[in-house]
């Protein structure tokens, strides 16, 4: 499971800020180019001269997430417009069953116009759904048919961890401690620093005489480094966020002993378990929550020539944007149907930076994900924030397409790297799930720098949410400047350019353990993504002849690519 927005934010206790370089030296470090700047980003600049004499194509990135800002400055006229509809006139123009889909879709919400903005995990969700015809049976398993012996096998997974919980009652009763003790302090420094919102940088130039005040700005600046939020955080967005995330972990512990209300029926009110139902939701792309989708979207392609804000790593790109993703864990109906949607409309890239441990109608991603391959579409995805070696434990999207019995050939799986000089000299987050055979490649993912929800707001945020659409916005630029390239050629280039490390010093840590490793043990390619040389290899790939074709990339005729020296 990954939770949005504040998981992003506590994925490693305790944290510490970087001293040695400020706030602004740090913007847009993973851009950077390790040999002309001292960071380990992915050499943007260089791969802009690279392309100067070139001219590249439009290309549509499909963003799935929780929704987006349309209105931020920096986001807004790199938007997708759907030009065969006419917004707000309540029409279907186009005839693609979606109402006014001008920005693109939001599959959580109604007619009416209200939005779903949270649910639970998928855990709870499997466990009430089959628990009334599992639970407090004798179950022989052999006279269960395959299909009921499937649900019977996810049930138990689910009921397991349902009750094994002792950790996460510690773990939420210290946020709620720690909650309670930010609301005290955060009353007290309003009152004697005389305004309703200000940054921790803020807190720590205040300096108060009384007792209390000081007793109270030490308690907030703790917090504040314990919960891992950026110094440039505004106290009222961080406690909002800390409130709404104990909130959903109580809900999820009261699911323990009693079901969770139905969000979903109550709101949506689709025939979840028909795919074929599927023009249900409304326009609202924004939705309630857009905060984790308009940080993405600018990191992939906030506008480049405007001189404000941030510059996302690709030009010539329209954002697309599905809304599927809740404050909880994502339904696989609307995965599969935003994943068709950006395909009917255009989408060469698609991000999907989320991701949970169960996934009941995985056939449906399945499907989708093979239609996005069917149709050359190259799906990047975020592999995850919790440590886990997502070869061992699952996490779900991935690559592994079980209806069909293959591989999809169109996937990325994105760890989040970082660099010394941003996190205490550590290369690897600690915080990413890693896996040699199931996460590809690492991109950075520890304080990013890019667009926030409001007009000109812009904030760093952490997770391999970040590092997924660097990865994205690279294989758009790619999509821009060689479109006879194959996704299939697009994945091979992102991957087989990727940097390895060569210096010694630089510490490898197992996220989780903090054990020393290589980082081929992390990661199928044993390297950071990069764009340079990423477009560099991409300019020597021959085009295939058909992209469509079912293959797999290690098995396609040597004569396909042109002057390579792949790894080995």
């Amino acid at each position: 499971m990954m939770l949005r927005h504040i998981k992003l934010l506590l994925v490693c206790l305790p944290v510490t800020f970087t001293a040695s370089f400020s706030q602004s030296d740090l913007k847009g470090w993973h851009l950077l180019d390790h040999e002309k700047d001292g960071f380990y980003g992915i050499s943007l600049e260089k791969t802009y001269n690279l392309l100067k004499n070139k001219t590249g194509k439009p290309i549509i990135v499909a963003v799935i997430d929780s929704g987006i800002d349309t209105t931020q400055e920096d986001l807004k006229n790199i938007l997708w417009r759907n030009t065969k509809e006419i917004p707000g006139n309540g029409i279907d123009d186009d005839g693609n069953g979606y109402v006014d889909d001008y920005y693109g879709w939001n599959f959580l919400g109604n007619r009416s116009g209200n939005n779903l903005k949270k649910d639970v995990d998928e855990r709870t969700r499997v466990y009430y759904r089959y628990k009334n015809k599992f639970a407090g049976t004798a179950i022989n398993e052999d006279s269960l048919s395959d299909n009921d012996k499937q649900h019977y096998e996810l049930w138990q997974k689910a009921a397991s961890e349902m009750n094994a919980g002792s950790e996460e009652q510690v773990e939420l009763m210290l946020l709620e401690v720690t909650l309670k003790s930010l609301k005290k302090h955060n009353k007290i420094l309003q009152s004697e620093i005389g305004k309703e919102e200000f940054t921790y940088d803020e807190v720590e130039e205040f300096q108060p005489e009384a007792t209390k005040t000081k007793q109270a700005k030490m308690g907030y600046l703790t917090c504040m480094k314990m919960l891992g939020f950026e110094k440039d955080e505004k106290n009222s967005h961080i406690i909002d966020e800390l409130s709404d995330y104990v909130e959903t972990r109580k809900e999820a512990s009261e699911a323990k002993t009693k079901a969770p209300p139905d969000y979903r029926a109550e709101i949506i009110g689709d025939d979840y378990f028909n795919i074929n139902d599927k023009f249900y939701g409304n326009a609202d792309v924004m939705g309630p929550n857009p905060m984790h989708g308009t940080h993405v979207s600018g990191v992939i392609a906030a506008q480049r020539d405007n001189n404000i804000g941030v510059n996302g790593v690709a030009s010539n790109v329209k954002i697309m944007m599905v809304r599927a993703i809740p404050d909880g864990d994502e339904y696989d109906k609307d995965v599969a149907l935003a994943v068709k949607y950006a395909v009917d409309n255009g989408a060469r890239v698609i991000n999907m930076s989320f991701g949970k441990s169960f996934s009941p109608e995985k056939k449906w991603v399945d499907e989708a994900i093979r239609y996005a391959e069917a149709h050359d579409v190259l799906v990047v995805h975020a592999a995850g924030n919790e440590s886990y070696n997502i070869d061992e434990k699952i996490n779900y999207p991935n690559n592994q397409l079980i209806e069909f019995n293959s591989t999809a050939t169109n996937f990325i799986n994105v760890g989040a790297s970082s660099d010394p000089k941003v996190t205490d000299g550590k290369i690897i987050a600690d915080f990413s799930n890693f896996g040699k055979h199931n996460v590809d490649v690492f991109a950075p993912g520890v304080k990013i720098y890019s667009t926030l929800p409001g007009k000109n707001s812009y904030g760093y945020l952490k997770g391999t949410s970040f590092a997924s659409p660097i990865v994205a916005g690279v294989a758009a630029l790619i999509r821009s400047y060689y479109p006879e390239l194959s996704a299939r050629q697009v994945k091979y280039a992102i991957e087989k350019s990727s940097i390895e490390l060569t210096d010694s010093t630089l510490n490898i840590l197992r996220p989780g353990t903090g054990e020393k490793v290589c980082l081929d043990d992390l990661c199928k390619t044993g390297g950071f993504v990069n764009a340079y040389t990423a477009l560099e290899l991409a300019g020597k790939l021959k085009p295939e002849s058909d992209p469509t074709k079912k293959q797999v990339a290690d098995k396609l005729p040597k004569a396909t690519f042109k002057n390579l020296k792949a790894k080995d």
